[in-house]
């Protein structure tokens, strides 16, 4: 199956070698992730952010705050772990973190879309990526603890600037705020401790 409901390609896709079909559907199904609304909202608009734009950001706050790390780390590994992270989310859909129920079953959930999204891919180029985002959840490695406190951290930002809009929307609770996001201090203690400051004066 190859590019559905794409006529365009029916008449010319012959020519296009297998492999490089499968890479471009592979580009042309992770367009959707364009479509999975986060919890966060944009700052300083009134729409919701959505997960394409959450690891874009993620990226170039990798890029901005490195120098934070906890250990050294490899900065090019951070931003293909934060870019793949969410990729998971076409099929399963973007867990609000302080959802204790939908938590339960992420993991089950994100593993069919991991094997069914990067199985779009030729299979060393499959493995790679499913290697990556298996990394980002496991937490070890130097450069996916600091992969996690970033993806903690831009939702605080988000929340910090627009008057705490999302915590407020939701009813979380300062010390709620501060459990769920203390893992930021395994991977960048100088941001953690600016993560709580935040968290801090926008949740009593």
């Amino acid at each position: 199956m190859f590019f559905v409901g794409m006529d365009v390609w029916s008449e010319s896709v012959e020519a296009v070698p297998v492999r490089l079909q499968h890479q471009l559907e592979f580009l042309l199904e992770i367009d959707r992730l364009k479509q999975v609304l986060r919890r966060s909202y944009l700052i300083g608009a009134e729409r919701r952010e959505n997960s394409a734009e959450h690891s874009w950001h993620l990226a170039v706050a990798a890029m901005v705050l490195a120098e934070y790390a906890r250990e050294e780390i490899d900065l090019s590994q951070v931003i293909r772990l934060v870019l793949v992270h969410d990729l998971v989310e076409i099929d399963a859909g973007d867990t609000f973190v302080y959802d204790d129920t939908g938590n339960a079953t992420k993991a089950i959930k994100e593993m069919a879309a991991a094997e069914r999204v990067f199985g779009l891919l030729p299979e060393e180029q499959r493995q790679d990526l499913m290697n990556l985002w298996l990394e980002f959840e496991a937490r070890q490695t130097p450069e996916a603890k600091f992969a996690s406190a970033l993806d903690r951290l831009l939702p605080i930002l988000h929340n910090a600037f627009n008057q705490g809009r999302s915590w407020k929307e939701h009813g979380i609770r300062r010390e709620q705020a501060l459990s769920k996001n203390r893992l930021i201090d395994d991977g960048a203690p100088a941001i953690w401790e600016a993560a709580q400051a935040l968290i801090k004066q926008w949740l009593k």
